[in-house]
């Protein structure tokens, strides 16, 4: 799950993004160990692998070198413990190209209660959010994982979480959702960060579940 893939070594980065439908959601399933079981229709074209090329391949395939490390550390952790995880994610397509989603994930057990399969659901993110916020944060934490490594890139992004008073999840809620206020998007939703039912609400909104 966690190990590089032989095909991302080939992939020629390319500094141009994706062009593709971003009302669309992209939607896969790998077990649980994070490798490729299903891949739906939207996921293939923006991604550029055909079913084949997925099928059975680690989830990391689509990986962008720009993504520190530490993101998919924290998701991982709360996946693993049957936790749903939004993250704001660059994936890298086939052709070396790059785009941007946030993350949903269902979760499936068996009878014994262990995890066994992870459906995700994926949706483009606001550029202004991306390139205002994100992009300079994983920068951040990208410089500090290639001086320190991961364990102090961790500690900055705790720090900094800390200094907004937000968890991950709510920090990316509300860039969203101050995104989509000034959009009129969300002109009649109240949100209060604190309460775990709005923000609930809020992800059931933006994913249409």
């Amino acid at each position: 799950m966690n190990q590089d893939n032989q095909f991302q070594t080939r992939v020629p980065i390319v500094d141009k993004e994706v062009t593709w439908d971003k009302t669309q959601v992209i939607m896969s399933k790998t077990n649980a160990f994070g490798i490729i079981e299903y891949a739906n229709e939207v996921f293939v074209d923006v991604c550029g692998y055909e079913d084949y090329e997925l099928m059975g391949q680690p989830h990391n395939i689509i990986r962008h070198p720009d993504m520190p490390k530490v993101i998919f550390k924290v998701l991982w952790e709360n996946l693993k413990q049957g936790k749903n995880f939004h993250a704001i994610v660059k994936n890298l397509a086939k052709s070396g190209r790059y785009y941007w989603v946030i993350t949903d994930f269902d979760i499936a057990r068996d009878e014994n209660g262990v995890i066994v399969n992870y459906f995700a659901r994926r949706q483009a993110v606001p550029q202004e959010v991306v390139s205002l916020h994100i992009e300079p944060l994983y920068k951040k934490l990208l410089q500090i994982e290639a001086a320190s490594g991961v364990e102090f890139s961790e500690k900055y992004l705790i720090g900094f979480l800390e200094e907004k008073k937000r968890s991950y999840i709510e920090y990316i809620k509300e860039l969203i959702y101050e995104h989509e206020k000034a959009q009129s998007k969300f002109a009649n939703y109240e949100m209060k960060a604190e309460d775990e039912e709005v923000e609930k609400g809020f992800f059931s909104r933006l994913f249409g579940r």
